[in-house]
């Protein structure tokens, strides 16, 4: 039975489809645990690049989050459970210098999304590993993919394999292609022409 609840928590344009569809952008990569790394790189506190091999990343604190999730192409997918990394955890082990304002998280390939500092930091943002009790399958970003789930889809990099804090904004893949710097579903934030003084980089 549809919880009826969903209507409610659905932004402007979206709708709950059946299943869970996946859309990504080329192909999906393969897994090598032991050549594997997470890179935080950037303005460091330290000045430091900072790598997390994958027993290293994966012994960080965890936690589970229930969150809806929204594509730009309109569907949500609701309630998920997510487990794995928060966002602040990787914050507090690898400090951002104090200037830090964004965010770029990176993915196989050159894929990349920028964030607000205050985005990435808050404590709904989760580096994935699991979905609903079993590790993420590999179309859905396995080994680790980043949820933020208060913003469209396309910011949840998938594949992950560093984060560059910024001391600048600056246009990830998407953000460059077209789609707005921002994504908050909620005000439909789909597409660059969208942005107002203030949204995107100087």
């Amino acid at each position: 039975m549809p919880d009826p609840t969903e209507e409610t928590r659905l932004p402007p344009g979206q709708y709950v489809p059946r299943g869970r569809p996946v859309l990504h952008y080329g192909r999906v990569p393969g897994f090598r645990p032991e050549s594997w790394n997470l890179s935080v790189f950037g303005a460091t506190a330290s000045g430091e690049e900072i790598r997390f091999t994958w027993p290293e990343f994966s012994a960080l604190p965890r936690v589970t989050l229930i969150a809806d999730f929204h594509c730009v192409t309109k569907f949500s997918i609701m309630g998920n459970e997510w487990g794995g990394v928060p966002a602040g955890a990787l914050l507090e082990a690898v400090p951002p210098d104090p200037g830090v304002t964004h965010v770029m998280i990176w993915g196989e390939y050159g894929y990349s999304a920028n964030l607000r500092l205050s985005d990435f930091a808050r404590d709904s943002t989760l580096f994935a590993l699991e979905l609903d009790e079993k590790p993420l399958s590999a179309e859905r970003g396995f080994p680790v993919r980043v949820v933020v789930p208060h913003l469209y889809a396309w910011k949840s990099v998938k594949w992950v394999r560093a984060v560059e804090y910024l001391v600048a904004d600056r246009r990830g893949f998407w953000e460059e292609r077209g789609y707005h710097n921002l994504g908050d579903p909620w005000r439909e934030q789909r597409y660059a022409y969208q942005e107002e003084p203030g949204d995107g980089p100087a």
